[in-house]
């Protein structure tokens, strides 16, 4: 259980609850097409951020079955992003991780640093046995962020859902808690 998510520094991030002084910066990202593109809200308004916002403050804790936390990703001060550990099932010990990230920051390693510390907290405090990824097919900077982090890639569902208005399909990625304990992030 985590009761209320601390901060988390890694070597270059800050990993923490947001707050209201994200609005700005939380809106500079949510508002984009290219962000949106493979999430299921649409670009955010002004208004929708702020709603959006309001509920993420809410997230900060693991209790029970069905719990998100969805930390900020800050850099420098800035909030560039964020990250997100569900847990899924007490009884089989599952969960479910995932990562935004506003593309002027990707590719430098950020959405791998803090996407190590959401299966930190799943394994090594939670005591997670398995923990999953999703991403669209589409998406092949997600998939490289999942296989960087040695997660396997066990299905590919083709036609699986309207999204977006089409026929989607979807890759599910995981990793099991022994095979956590093998990888050099432990």
């Amino acid at each position: 259980m985590i009761d209320h998510l601390q901060p988390i520094e890694t070597k270059r991030l800050v990993l923490r609850p947001f707050t209201t002084s994200d609005e700005t910066d939380m809106f500079a990202f949510e508002s984009r097409e290219d962000v949106a593109r493979y999430l299921y809200n649409e670009p955010r308004s002004p208004e929708d951020n702020t709603r959006e916002l309001a509920a993420r403050q809410t997230k900060t804790a693991l209790r029970n079955q069905g719990d998100t936390l969805i930390p900020a990703i800050e850099l420098d001060g800035t909030v560039i992003g964020y990250t997100v550990l569900t847990w899924l099932s007490r009884q089989h010990q599952q969960g479910e991780f995932g990562y935004v990230l506003h593309p002027s920051y990707s590719g430098q390693g950020y959405a791998t640093e803090a996407a190590v510390e959401m299966l930190r907290l799943g394994f090594e405090r939670l005591k997670l046995h398995r923990i999953i990824g999703r991403c669209d097919a589409r998406n092949t900077a997600s998939q490289r962020v999942m296989e960087r982090l040695g997660l396997r890639k066990e299905a590919h569902f083709v036609g699986n859902e309207i999204f977006k208005g089409a026929w989607g399909e979807e890759l599910v990625y995981a990793m099991l808690a022994a095979e956590w304990d093998r990888s050099p992030w432990k």
